[in-house]
């Protein structure tokens, strides 16, 4: 869709970015009665969360895992299935619908809120002022009062590793493989590895996870990682822990060769580079309003609460800012950012945003980790409960994990809570909710919880803290 142009380009607010925080917090200007414009370098609008990210990735998850279970778990059910077959080309194809509906849903969003869109890439020109360079290299300035930079993340090169956009690459060529790999070779054992090995293991390729930490999934309690990795590996992936690579390049045959430090090349058909995320701050024309980033790459916020930078009327929220770069988080923060230009009380908790991990089982949490309790010395206690005895659980055939909830040791006010099994990326709802609220693990554990569902362990947890769950 080409520009929509405006007899005045000038506005109350100009959102460079319509990711998830650059999309929601625009609506929510444009609600609260502010004149906005959108600035978004792609065609296709929900940034990388909804093109290449997020989005995708879990229509493969749920497509994968279904293939899956059609070829090991269905028999257990009793339905028996004949010769089960791939068609890779109809699972991309679903993926791709998916994602262009809702890019569109996105862009029907914004005209719905009468928010101006404007494609090319945007970039400060000093105090009021964004340029925005189009494809064909015109340009077209918009003068505003304030600016919010909401321009995401991109993913971090690894030295020595040259991406070629097809055997070695990042997690947009992984959503798009046109063949299942044979080996596919995955540098980083975070949240993006291991969903994206996990689709093409269930489809038939071996898979080779390597990790230059100790352990996988760092940020994630330690308890539940290494629970995480002892199912990935009976699932069929490998890891190899504390491995340095220094290197990757693709013979003439169509072969990549991983070079590691002190150890023999890796060779695979294909390498997933997912070692991490930086800052997307190019050309933004920070120079020319006085902002410079921080060692990290990120933008400097003078007011965490109004989210503005040193420069006045520049905002910046989500992964270009200090914290987790999740999409909810991003959203958030946009959307209490626009509120408070607005005169409404915004406010983000950053103790309530829940964390998913798309594997199978799911891993997710909110509040601290053990670790993070320990090394603040902070006194708690712990209660977790097993999916195991759990009804649904074994209705459902999915019995592995547990949940873990951390709460002061004085007040009883929950401070944490990691569950690793089934829909733990639903169930882990109830408790941001309760977090918000400032519940205690008493709260959770008195609330009634319907039977026979998952959601149950979440009270056996609670229970368990105080040592008096029912059924473990």
């Amino acid at each position: 869709m080409a520009d929509e142009k405006s007899a005045d380009d000038s506005y109350d607010l100009v959102v460079i970015g319509a990711g998830p925080a650059g999309y929601e917090g625009a609506i929510r200007a444009a609600q609260l009665g502010l004149k906005t414009a959108c600035v978004e370098r792609e065609k296709a609008l929900g940034g990388t969360c909804l093109r290449v990210g997020c989005i995708p990735s879990k229509a493969l998850l749920e497509s994968s895992e279904r293939f899956h279970d059609a070829t090991h778990a269905f028999a257990e059910h009793g339905v028996k299935v004949g010769d089960v077959q791939l068609d890779l080309k109809t699972m991309l194809g679903r993926k791709d619908r998916i994602v262009t509906q809702l890019t569109g849903g996105v862009d029907f969003l914004l005209k719905k809120n009468k928010v101006t869109k404007v494609v090319g890439h945007g970039r400060l020109d000093g105090p009021g002022k964004v340029v925005v360079t189009g494809a064909d290299g015109a340009e077209r300035v918009l003068t505003t009062k304030r600016v919010l930079l909401a321009t995401g993340s991109a993913p971090i090169a690894l030295r020595g590793v040259a991406f070629d956009g097809d055997r070695i690459g990042t997690s947009t060529e992984a959503l798009s493989y046109p063949e299942v790999p044979k080996h596919l070779i995955v540098v980083g054992a975070g949240v993006i590895g291991l969903e994206l090995g996990s689709v093409w293991a269930r489809l038939g390729a071996k898979v080779t996870v390597l990790e230059y930490l100790p352990r996988i999934m760092p940020g994630v309690d330690g308890e539940l990682a290494a629970l995480a990795q002892k199912i990935f590996t009976k699932q069929g992936l490998t890891f190899e822990l504390g491995v340095k690579v220094t290197g990757a390049k693709v013979d003439a045959g169509g072969q990549c060769s991983v070079t590691l430090e002190g150890k023999p090349d890796l060779r695979g058909d294909r390498v997933l580079v997912c070692v991490g995320r930086r800052p997307y701050t190019d050309k933004l024309g920070l120079e020319t309003v006085g902002i410079e980033l921080d060692p990290r790459g990120r933008i400097p916020v003078a007011d965490p609460h109004t989210f503005e930078t040193r420069a006045p009327g520049v905002f910046a929220v989500g992964d270009v800012i200090v914290g987790a770069m999740l999409a909810h988080k991003a959203s958030e923060e946009a959307i209490a950012c626009v509120e408070r230009m607005a005169g409404v009380a915004g406010h983000v908790n950053y103790d309530a945003i829940p964390n998913v991990v798309y594997t199978h089982p799911e891993l997710a949490s909110v509040g601290k980790t053990e670790e993070e309790l320990k090394e603040a010395k902070v006194e708690y206690l712990k209660g977790s409960f097993p999916f195991m005895p759990n009804g649904r659980a074994k209705a459902l055939g999915q019995t592995e994990g547990l949940v873990k909830v951390l709460a002061d040791a004085k007040t009883d006010r929950i401070l944490g809570v990691h569950i690793i099994g089934p829909r733990a990326g639903d169930l882990i709802a109830e408790v941001a909710v309760a977090v918000e609220f400032g519940a205690s693990s008493e709260d959770l554990a008195r609330s009634v919880h319907a039977h026979p569902t998952l959601a149950e362990v979440i009270k056996e947890a609670a229970l368990a803290v105080h040592k008096r769950a029912i059924h473990g």
